[in-house]
């Protein structure tokens, strides 16, 4: 290590402790102790081209320990990403670019949000997947076009959550060998020592999981820790961890203390800890002239590699120019055009079908003309129909099948669905049963929040599932997806509502969509189809004033159509209502909106085999719900429907009982 790479680290570590210091809130203790492996990873190893952060061919970094985000907003700011002094002043303040926890689409640089600790080691699981998949579909011999290490900088946190060990444990089995997890192993917590609760040797875990580690017992040595980054590069056919022992909190009175953690030094203490690092600049948020140069010289590195890269792909699109072309059309073709004026993909067998047989026909469809479409199930792929025929399946044997097996693995399996999301150039799709949303929401809740269009299919989706019982039966489900912002819930009643989830989920470009699908098998309705994409929809009408309107949505909907038509058999106007998706009836204006729901129709049923909360909106304080607000229990799935009233006898009493009749 010389003079400027010691200034640089130290610059780091003083931007990262005054940002802190400013805002009287932040986390300072992981920037300055991790400050060291941060720099020797971005300046050393790592290829990239701060004048475009969107280089295809770039190495991804991710901070998993999102709470240090001020080392991410110094390395983008010394790298010449584009954070300015004046971003780094304005760290944890509305409308800045430097929030309390790096979010991705926000902040130029930033590869994934972080922040739940452990979700960016399992985001990157699927970075290093997509790199893998990617480079088998379209790596020539002397033609590298994918080429690209998946970086983490993890915490003793990181490594504490299910969701980092779950992704591991995959990885290693995989054996990802472009993934490489710098662990920032300095033994503190919010609560003190880590001993307190995690006394494994993390390493062994790592070894058993199937991965190359590596230890760096000095964490300030900027050539010990490049040469352990190089041990792992030369191991190809296995993930790296690499244990860098640290001190939170690094040159400041705080060293290895827990108060160093989450919650700025104080001005006392940032003033020792300059006079400890030798930091002579009296000016806050200085950045050395040195300093500056240094910069310079390997950001005109990362602009050399990647026009390296780009003179590479000029000569592959001349000799392979269809492998090129398709490499372009993954990036921006939607494939998903079209679709809507093919007759052939709204057109289903007339036969009662589960709508989770019915996604599987689709998905199929799907796959034989989105050729970037890849995904899999936690392990039950037979039960949630998930496969896609004649496409393969990715192992560490075969990196070019598309069809992915997550095993039990429910939380990681979506935070892995993001990391691929995010990399780019594929659509990735997941499945599971309903239920064990409960497991993965956390990430679903990421998907959302970053905007990544990733495909749920969710299946067994009520008291249908029958002997299971209450642990398997989704009961409040519905309602906790629903109130996640930017995510479309779609529970399709029918094979031609179905599609039209598919078709929703394929063309949102910033949303992502969960399917809710049945196992047990439904009636195909004639009036079904196109018409579900707006969310809701009229599908029997008495051709004036409705005295009552019936709405439901899944597999409800043919007994409200059924209970509707009894009902117009009496001589009652009855309209029933279609209603898969609140998210997207809701992106309708207010005239069709009103034009489905007229406001002046103020008798009102809803039903759902779930629980109610939420249906309140559409009903109003004149209107009924017949739902489930209990847990289910163990039985054959027709008998749990007639105990819990969702039978067309009981509808058609609840809904005279509303008209006083």
């Amino acid at each position: 290590m010389n003079n400027v790479e010691l200034l640089t680290v130290n610059t780091i570590r003083i931007l990262s402790a005054e940002a802190v210091q400013k805002a009287n809130s932040g986390h300072p203790g992981l920037p300055m102790g991790a400050a060291p492996m941060a720099y020797t990873l971005w300046a050393r190893s790592m290829k990239h081209n701060p004048a475009n952060p969107d280089w295809d061919d770039r190495d991804r970094f991710i901070l998993s320990a999102g709470h240090g985000s001020m080392l991410i907003y110094s390395l983008l700011h010394l790298f010449g990403y584009g954070l300015t002094i004046d971003d780094l002043k304005n760290f944890r303040q509305l409308d800045s670019l430097t929030p309390g926890h790096p979010e991705y689409g926000h902040t130029r640089g930033v590869e994934i949000t972080t922040g739940p600790l452990g979700q960016g080691l399992a985001n990157a699981v699927g970075m290093a997947i997509a790199e893998a998949y990617l480079a088998e579909k379209f790596n020539r011999p002397g033609y590298p076009v994918v080429d690209h290490y998946t970086y983490v900088l993890a915490g003793d946190g990181c490594m504490m959550e299910g969701v980092a060990s779950e992704a591991a444990s995959l990885a290693g089995t995989l054996g990802l060998g472009k993934l490489i997890v710098l662990y920032d192993s300095n033994n503190i917590t919010i609560e003190g020592s880590t001993d307190l609760a995690f006394c494994e040797d993390v390493r062994k875990r790592f070894e058993a999981y199937g991965w190359h580690t590596l230890f760096v017992e000095d964490g300030t040595s900027i050539d010990d820790i490049d040469a352990a980054i190089r041990a792992a590069k030369a191991v190809k056919d296995k993930p790296s961890l690499i244990e860098i022992k640290t001190q939170i909190g690094y040159g400041s009175p705080k060293q290895g203390m827990a108060s160093a953690h989450g919650e700025p030094l104080g001005a006392d203490n940032l003033l020792a800890a300059k006079k400890t690092l030798g930091w002579d600049y009296s000016e806050e948020f200085h950045v050395p002239d040195e300093v500056k140069a240094h910069m310079e010289q390997i950001r005109e590195m990362g602009r050399k590699a990647e026009e390296e890269w780009n003179r590479m792909m000029e000569a592959y699109r001349k000799e392979y120019p269809e492998l090129a072309a398709e490499w372009e059309a993954w990036k921006e073709k939607d494939y998903s055009e079209g679709l809507l004026d093919d007759e052939g993909f709204w057109s289903y067998d007339s036969k009662a079908n589960a709508t989770r047989n019915s996604s599987g026909e689709v998905l199929n469809r799907l796959a034989a003309r989105i050729p970037n479409l890849i995904g899999g199930s936690a392990d039950l792929a037979p039960s949630n129909k998930s496969v896609m025929k004649d496409r393969g399946d990715f192992s560490k044997e075969d990196r070019s099948g598309s069809n992915l097996h997550f095993g039990v693995r429910e939380h990681a399996m979506a935070a892995i669905a993001n990391g691929m999301a995010a990399h780019g150039r594929l659509k990735p799709y997941v499945a599971t049963f309903f239920v064990f949303t409960d497991y993965m929401k956390p990430s679903m809740r990421l998907s959302a929040m970053m905007k990544l269009p990733v495909t749920y299919i969710l299946t067994h989706d009520s008291i249908g599932v029958g002997e299971d019982g209450p642990t398997h039966q989704p009961v409040e489900h519905l309602a906790a997806l629903r109130s996640i912002p930017n995510i479309i819930v779609f529970r399709p009643c029918d094979a031609k509502e179905t599609a039209a989830g598919w078709y929703t989920a394929m063309s949102r470009k910033s949303t992502p969509t969960a399917l809710v699908l049945t196992r047990q098998n439904l009636p195909q309705l004639e009036m079904t189809g196109k018409d579900a994409l707006r969310g809701a929809y009229v599908i029997l009408d008495p051709g004036k004033k409705p005295e009552i309107i019936l709405m439901a949505s899944g597999s409800e909907v043919h007994l409200v159509l059924e209970a509707g038509k009894q009902l117009m058999e009496r001589g009652i106007a009855v309209r029933v209502v279609s209603m898969p998706s609140w998210e997207l009836f809701e992106e309708q204006d207010e005239a069709y909106r009103e034009s489905v729901l007229p406001s002046d129709v103020e008798k009102r049923l809803a039903v759902e085999a779930g629980a109610s909360f939420g249906w309140h909106k559409y009903t109003g304080l004149q209107g009924d719900i017949i739902s489930i607000d209990r847990f289910g229990e163990s039985a054959p799935a027709g008998l749990l429907f007639k105990k819990y009233g969702f039978t067309v006898e009981n509808v058609t009493e609840r809904a005279l009982k509303l008209l006083g009749k």
